[in-house]
Formats: structure tokens, C-alpha cells, sequence
């Protein structure tokens, strides 16, 4: 369960911007949106949150780095050294272009509370520090400054062990990254969290279902994707999906067609179909994935992991989700967050949008909707609608698109 994530100096964000799952004492959907962590410690937290603003006010680099945080935990142990850490200040002051970047993320994992962060340059870690919460008390398991350790008392592990740890981590390394891999098991729930419980999908032109199409290769996971397409009201009857195995010698195709087919075969290496249904003959009649709308490719390629967030209870980062898709198809997918008996182990999405159809008070309380927008220096603000002390049923869509909120474009004359 996601609590409150936290990013300074990372592209175009300069100050530190906090984005927060928890709920405030607010109670429109408050059965349907928000869900009990079953901590005293713990309020409410919400299941979604949307974020709004215009073009290049910095949306996707919130959810960036969301995925930067979560990538250099998954691997940072695997880097070489030297290998520079792939992170970037925020440009536009002389002052933070030398400053690190940090992260930092509360969060839950198995009834414990935690809070872990670190503080990185292209070259090397420059601080991490990991705290625990058991039972409500705070308890700090580790902090690594450049030249000095702190290893608190409840981190279990020999003196052998927590030396060989610490050896083992190198500069462009993390220290719970290394340490999970010389199998310390108190750290693995962290870890697992960030590599297992933590997804993002990044805004991309390219349409990749490989994900899904692994799912079809099982009837469970077929049923279970088609049940969702079918949901969507989008006329498929059937799925089939088949491997396909590339072999040079079985073509004869130019150097540089070779070379494209082989990129897009290690994206998406099935052969996906669709079945629908004739309208004069009743017929079934298979189409290729490449013949479908984009809007259904895209919800195809989403349908795994969307159910697998679903499933695990799993925080999903999902940049423009509107992308190819109906508003109608939007709020079905919010929806599947938004009902308790689809979403029993209470996943989460945070996703970017420019789609305001969906900017209701029927569908979002007021402290699930954020906006971005950029301040005079050209940072990145990230905010939330609460701020402006919206009333109960208030026209959302309305006053966003009005300016009251902010985080609109700025439209000048074009003089020809």
C-alpha cells in the first residue's frame, strides 16, 4: 500500500513535491474510494488519484520518478562499477544542477509501516536510509551517509554478515539492493515491495501486449483477459494467441526489415487474433491485433497487468491512460479500482490524464484529484484540488477547465 511518495531535483521538478494517498476527513465515496489499512496509525488511504495539467508541466516526470526510484532498487545491485546512476537535476538553476536527486516513499508491506529513501548524483548513492514502523513505533534499521554507516540495533544479522553487506556495496549501489541479494531476509519485504507490489507504465507511441498475450497462453488467463475486453463493450467474441519464432534463413527479406522485424518481434513475439462476429452472416471472423483500433490494442496490452495489479493488490503508475481510449472506457477502468468487490485487495492507480469527461464528483472525491503545473523558474508544482476548498458536488470539470484550479495551458495569439 502506497502512503506518500516524495522527489526532489529530478528534472523538471526542483523542490520537493509530495504526492499523498491519504484520505482526508472528507466522506463521498467514502466506501467505494478510500479503504481501511487496519492500522491505528494508519489513516484511510485511497485507491486512485488523477493527475491533471497541461502539456510539459512535468505529469510524466512524477510518474518517472516513480520509476526510477523503483528501477534502481530492482537492479542497482547488478550495476558495474562506474557504471553511472541514470537520474537528472533539475537544469534550470546553476545551484541544484550539482545537487543530488532524492526519493523517498512511505509505504506498507505486510502490516509494517516503512519509510525508505535515498539521495543520488550520475555518480554514486550519497545517502539511503530506512526506517520501520512495528507496531506504530519507529525503529531506524539502516542509514549510509558517503563516508559513514549507522546499522541500528533491531537490523538483525551477525557482525560478519553486516560487514560483508557493506563491503558489498559499492558507491553506485544501494545497500538494501546488495544486502537482499547476500539473502538478508529482514530487508526482503522492502524490496519485494518496490520489484513485486509497485508497477509503472510509461506513456509510450509504441503498443506493447506482450504481457497480456504470455496471460492468453493459459485458458485461465485468457478467460480471464477476454472477460475484461468483453466488459469493455468492444464487439470480441474470442482471443488466439500463438508464439511466433524467428529464424533468418526462413526469410529473405532486406538487411534493415530484417533488422526492424527482429526489433518488433522481441516486443511483441505473438501472434494475436480477434474473433468477432459477421453482421449479415453470423459468422466468426478473426482479425489480426494490427488491424484493431489502437484503442483496443491498448486495452489489450493493459489487460494483464491491470488484472495483476488487481489481483496482488499492487500500486500501478500509469502515465496518460487516456491515450487511444473512450471516456466511457476511462471511467470502467476507474471503476474496477473504485469497487470493493473487484478491487478486494485494494490496489491502487495513480495515473496522468488530459481527459476532464472524467472529472466529476460522482466519481472522484476532492482529495483524489491533483494537478501540475509550472512555477515562474520553469519547476514543476505538483498540488492537490483540496487546496482550493472545493464544495461538496462542486462542477469540477467546469471550474478546472475556468482556471480556477490552475494547471491549465496558456494559449497566445498566433499572428500570421
Amino acid at each position: 500500500m502506497l502512503i506518500e511518495f516524495n522527489v526532489t531535483n529530478f528534472r523538471s521538478i526542483h523542490d520537493e513535491q509530495t504526492l499523498s494517498m491519504v484520505c482526508d476527513v472528507g466522506k463521498e465515496h467514502k466506501d467505494q474510494n478510500t479503504f481501511a489499512t487496519g492500522m491505528r496509525s494508519v489513516p484511510n488511504l485511497l485507491r486512485s488519484v488523477v493527475i491533471y495539467g497541461p502539456n510539459a508541466a512535468g505529469k510524466s516526470n512524477i510518474m518517472e520518478a516513480m520509476r526510477s526510484m523503483r528501477m534502481f532498487v530492482a537492479l542497482s545491485h547488478s550495476m558495474q562499477e562506474g557504471e553511472n546512476i541514470e537520474v537528472e537535476p533539475f537544469l534550470l538553476n546553476s545551484k541544484s544542477r550539482m545537487e543530488p536527486s532524492e526519493f523517498v516513499v512511505f509505504f506498507m508491506q505486510d502490516n509494517v509501516r516503512y519509510r525508505y529513501g535515498f539521495a543520488v548524483n550520475n555518480e554514486r548513492v550519497l545517502s539511503e536510509w530506512l526506517t520501520a514502523y512495528p507496531e506504530g513505533r519507529p525503529q531506524k534499521w539502516f542509514e549510509r551517509g558517503v563516508d559513514d554507516w549507522h546499522i541500528g540495533t533491531n537490523l538483525s544479522g551477525t557482525t560478519e554478515q553486516i560487514k560483508l553487506w557493506k563491503a558489498s556495496t559499492r558507491q553506485n549501489a544501494l545497500f538494501l539492493s546488495t544486502a537482499v541479494q547476500l539473502n538478508n531476509e529482514q530487508l526482503k519485504p522492502v524490496f519485494n515491495w518496490f520489484k513485486q507490489k509497485l508497477m509503472v507504465i510509461k506513456s509510450s507511441g509504441i503498443i506493447n501486449w506482450q504481457d497480456s498475450a504470455i496471460k492468453c497462453v493459459s485458458d485461465e488467463g485468457k478467460k480471464r483477459i477476454l472477460e475484461f475486453m468483453k466488459a469493455a463493450d468492444i464487439g470480441i467474441l474470442g482471443i488466439e494467441v500463438k508464439e511466433i519464432r524467428f529464424e533468418d534463413d526462413d526469410s529473405d527479406l532486406p538487411p534493415d526489415i530484417l533488422q526492424k522485424r527482429k526489433g518488433w518481434l522481441a516486443r511483441n513475439p505473438f501472434d494475436v487474433k480477434f474473433a468477432h462476429k459477421a453482421s449479415d452472416s453470423g459468422k466468426v471472423v478473426e482479425f489480426d491485433i494490427s488491424d484493431e483500433s489502437r484503442g483496443t490494442q491498448k486495452l489489450f496490452a493493459i489487460a494483464g497487468q491491470l488484472l495483476d495489479v488487481l489481483t496482488k493488490g499492487s500500486v500501478l503508475f500509469i502515465d496518460e491512460l487516456d491515450t487511444s481510449l473512450h471516456p466511457v472506457i476511462m471511467r470502467y477502468l476507474v471503476s474496477m479500482f473504485h469497487d470493493p468487490k473487484i478491487n478486494k485487495n485494494n490496489a491502487q492507480i495513480v495515473f496522468t490524464t488530459h481527459d476532464t469527461t472524467i472529472l466529476d464528483a460522482e466519481v472522484f472525491r476532492r482529495d483524489q484529484v491533483w494537478f501540475v503545473e509550472k512555477d515562474e523558474y520553469g519547476a514543476s508544482r505538483l498540488y492537490p484540488l483540496s487546496d482550493f476548498s472545493p464544495r461538496k458536488g462542486e462542477a469540477l470539470e467546469k471550474g478546472y477547465l475556468h482556471g480556477r484550479y490552475g494547471a491549465l495551458p496558456f494559449i497566445g495569439d498566433l499572428k500570421f
